[in-house]
């Protein structure tokens, strides 16, 4: 399966999607490629959108290795770590403050949207390992939302089962096997940009803030 391009991705999306259409739901893109996936989803259900700002922690010896993820307001870290709490304290603080200011940056100063009791529909442009996704989803759990849906175009079939363990419902349109990255599946992988995301944001919120009226 190859994609046109990010929004030709949502369009395929979009509806395995319609059994939320009556549900008080948010969705929350991971950025930057996942905000051109979510924009048509959010702007096509009428539905909020906002960004789900998540960094994995990497151990000190090897930096790709994950052994946590950070997000603005929590963190979780790998039962097996035998990393020293003084590293995961510096590594949370730094993360966060970074992850604080890309978020003030990319929504312009606009408060977080309220997930608790609401279907939360998280939305990528493709995921790899899984390990930010599936690190997220664990916190997301904390804030008590009614259901969790991960909606994505493609990942490996291992990942996607991983993923679909732990959430209500997962939508992944595609499962390559070999599977070499999620930009050899689109046709035009073009890098989004900062501006890029905060037009969509600003579009998007203001799409919903019209339909409520």
């Amino acid at each position: 399966m190859l994609f046109k391009n990010r929004k030709d991705a949502a369009q395929m999306i979009i509806p395995y999607l319609d059994r939320y259409k009556n549900k008080n739901s948010v969705v929350l893109a991971v950025p930057r490629g996942g905000v051109p996936v979510a924009y048509p989803i959010a702007k096509a259900y009428g539905w909020p959108l906002d960004l789900l700002m998540t960094k994995k922690i990497g151990h000190p010896s090897h930096s790709e290795f994950a052994i946590g993820a950070v997000n603005i307001e929590d963190y979780i870290i790998d039962d097996r770590s035998d990393v020293p709490q003084s590293y995961i304290n510096d590594e949370v603080q730094k993360i966060r403050t970074s992850l604080k200011e890309k978020y003030m940056h990319f929504t312009e100063g606009r408060k977080a949207v309220d997930i608790e009791n609401k279907t939360i529909i998280i939305i990528d442009d493709g995921v790899a390992t899984g390990n930010t996704v599936l690190s997220a989803i664990k916190m997301l759990r904390e804030k008590n939302p009614e259901k969790i849906v991960v909606a994505i175009p493609l990942a490996p079939l291992e990942t996607a089962e991983r993923i679909r363990l732990q959430v209500d419902d997962l939508i992944c349109l595609y499962t390559p096997e070999p599977f070499i990255g999620v930009g050899q599946h689109y046709a035009d992988f073009t890098q989004v940009n900062d501006q890029e995301v905060m037009e969509l944001l600003r579009n998007a919120n203001h799409f919903y803030e019209s339909e409520k009226k």
